[in-house]
């Protein structure tokens, strides 16, 4: 059995490969060092006021986007 070159692998292929090897603590090491080396995209300061939720609905599809964006590489 050969073992695979995590370092190599995108987020996207290592995720599928730890969902078929659950217990390969190697895998899950490596996916979550790709994870943290990641800086966070954005920022979300909590509400100050009734109307900074007026802006609520556009952030949440603003961000809901750019983890779908995330999650394609």
């Amino acid at each position: 059995m050969t073992i695979p070159n995590f370092q190599a692998m995108t987020r996207k292929e290592l995720l599928a490969y730890m969902l078929e090897h659950r217990d390969d603590d190697e895998a899950f090491r490596v996916f979550m060092d790709k994870v943290h080396a990641e800086p966070p995209t954005e920022v979300y300061p909590a509400p100050q006021s009734i109307d900074d939720l007026k802006h609520f609905p556009q952030l949440l599809e603003k961000h809901r986007q750019q983890q779908k964006d995330n999650s394609d590489k």
